[in-house]
């Protein structure tokens, strides 16, 4: 079994992805021996803005990137992508669940590196439970002990599905704990609907600015909860209804990448916004250069 030693820290890392599996059946105490010894930062750099790569949408069964529906279904090719991306220069971190994070780890990219659990995944992309999103996925211990900045929670409200106010309990549940522990609650609020059954999400800004009172309002505390907005129409307004620092969710640019991206940068603007979370859109650009597409992202953000 092959390894890589990091000079500084004598830290055993895997020599490539397909290591991993060997690491994993031969000696899986690595990834809490990794976590232990991870090199930290501190949270925000001297400009205050973040850029962070997010992975998470595998664990719900959401496969697809643009037009591709399978693009996300081999992992060594997602992990490929994600090393190249998240290794860019000024991407502060990853957002991802365990088995995404874990194998990063155990590559080594995730030193001196801001790290976000991913928490509710039951919602399943097409089932009829969909709205019933569950922790499935990190839970708070496991992000504290982890040593990881915060946790991420997705809340879907459907106000014509009862299955709504059990997600709304579990991420209040989940957000009182998070503040209890000092962690970041980050919370990404929708107004959703089902239309032919299908989940979806009210991009307007009134319908934002709603879910985002709603969210903001979850928990015993909110000093150490975040927001996680959608990039809509009159951000200003969408803006004007938090105090909590947010980072924007990166949109799909493959149909009009130039408008999609001054929009950003307009968003990233705005003096509560911190900066970006980007996933499926960096890791499958139409043109396949995720270190392009990563690195125009950054330069947006700084």
């Amino acid at each position: 079994m092959s390894t890589v030693t990091d000079a500084t820290s004598g830290t055993e890392f895997a020599g490539s992805i397909s290591e991993l599996n060997e690491i994993r059946s031969r000696d899986p105490q690595r990834i809490k021996r990794l976590l232990v010894v991870r090199r930290r930062r501190q949270l925000f750099g001297p400009d205050g803005k973040l850029m962070i790569i997010a992975c998470d949408h595998p664990a719900r069964g959401a496969l697809s990137a643009g037009s591709r529906p399978t693009a996300m279904a081999s992992r060594t090719e997602l992990l490929d992508r994600l090393v190249t991306a998240v290794t860019r220069p000024g991407v502060d971190g990853l957002l991802a669940t365990a088995d995404i994070a874990e194998d990063l780890l155990m590559l080594g990219v995730l030193e001196e590196k801001l790290m976000f659990a991913s928490m509710n995944r039951g919602g399943l992309q097409g089932s009829v439970f969909e709205m019933d999103d569950r922790n499935t996925g990190y839970d708070v211990r496991g992000t504290v002990d982890a040593g990881f900045e915060g946790a991420k929670m997705l809340l879907r409200i459907d106000l014509e599905d009862p299955s709504t106010v059990a997600t709304l309990e579990r991420c209040g549940q989940a957000i009182t704990e998070l503040n209890r522990a000092e962690s970041i609650a980050m919370v990404e609020p929708f107004m959703s609907s089902r239309f032919d059954g299908k989940i979806v999400n009210d991009l307007s800004p009134d319908a934002v600015i709603k879910s985002v009172h709603i969210a903001q309002g979850l928990g015993a505390s909110s000093a150490y909860t975040w927001m996680k907005l959608p990039v809509v129409h009159e951000m200003e307004r969408v803006m004007d209804a938090t105090t909590l620092p947010t980072l924007l969710l990166g949109g799909d640019p493959d149909s009009a990448p130039d408008e999609t991206y001054a929009a950003w940068q307009a968003a990233l603007a705005l003096p509560s916004v911190r900066g970006l979370v980007v996933g499926r859109t960096m890791l499958y650009p139409a043109d396949d250069d995720v270190a392009k597409a990563v690195d125009t992202a950054v330069s947006l953000v700084r």
